[in-house]
């Protein structure tokens, strides 16, 4: 029997200022107190999975421990069908640099391989996104949410993180990276794997 979420406070642990930026707008509407996994100091854990679910637990409960606190963890990426899935669970990393993360970095080696490969258009790939709930004491509960579309060229848009500036969803001619965060919110990948949560424990 799924677990309902019954406590005041909840922790996203990440210390990416976008998602956490997604994930408050989307909470603190709902009268939870949100914080971040840098509030707490919290080291980023070594992702040693090879799927986003085992990522996401990672993530959740090494948060939930050090803090004692209910975590909420995203393990997300972009599935390109021309690249054969990739990057997929590596998205982030195609995108590390010593200095940081480098998404344009990232997106022009997307599409260089897909030049490489003469991939067709459309472009079709997919965003990804696992949620996972974990409290102290070792449970989860575990939310997937998708949304296809496909990849443009040159990046458009100004809104967003990561893949953003080119990915379009399906039925839309426009970019995530050229949408608000509110209509953003409705459709993302992340947005629906909150949905089934929030449907789920919150209700």
């Amino acid at each position: 029997m799924t677990r309902k979420f019954t406590e005041k406070s909840l922790l996203i642990a990440t210390h990416n200022s976008g998602k956490l930026l997604e994930m408050k707008d989307i909470f603190g509407s709902l009268g939870i107190n949100v914080s971040g996994a840098g509030d707490h100091n919290l080291p980023e854990p070594e992702e040693t999975e090879t799927t986003f679910v085992g990522n996401a637990r990672i993530k959740a409960h090494a948060a939930s421990q050090a803090t004692g606190l209910p975590a909420l963890s995203d393990d997300s990426g972009i599935q390109v069908d021309g690249l054969d899935g990739a990057p997929g669970v590596y998205t982030a990393d195609w995108a590390e640099t010593p200095s940081g993360r480098d998404f344009m970095m990232a997106m022009e080696k997307t599409n260089r391989l897909l030049n490489e490969r003469n991939a067709p258009h459309p472009r079709t790939a997919r965003f990804c996104a696992t949620l996972v709930m974990a409290w102290p004491d070792g449970h989860d509960e575990v939310f997937e949410g998708y949304v296809s579309g496909d990849l443009v060229w040159p990046p458009k848009g100004r809104e967003g993180h990561g893949y953003d500036p080119i990915f379009r969803p399906e039925g839309y001619d426009i970019t995530f990276a050229e949408m608000d965060w509110a209509e953003k919110n409705k459709i993302s990948h992340r947005a629906r794997a909150i949905e089934k949560l929030v449907a789920e424990l919150l209700t």
